[in-house]
């Protein structure tokens, strides 16, 4: 009993779990904000990529 509850008393008292947490949510949102992004403007970027492959 004594280990299980050093155990939880470990567990607890990590703080590492939490930043990780915190850099998953931001990767989330930056992630999401890309996703957006390509879709109003994936029509525009591949007309100016098609044109300089043209050019080129």
């Amino acid at each position: 009993m004594q280990f299980l509850t050093a155990l939880i008393n470990l567990v607890r008292r990590d703080d590492e779990g939490q930043g990780l947490a915190e850099y998953a949510l931001i990767l989330a949102l930056i992630a999401i904000v890309a996703i957006i992004a390509l879709i109003f403007l994936g029509t525009q970027v591949s007309g100016i990529l098609s044109t300089v492959g043209a050019s080129v």
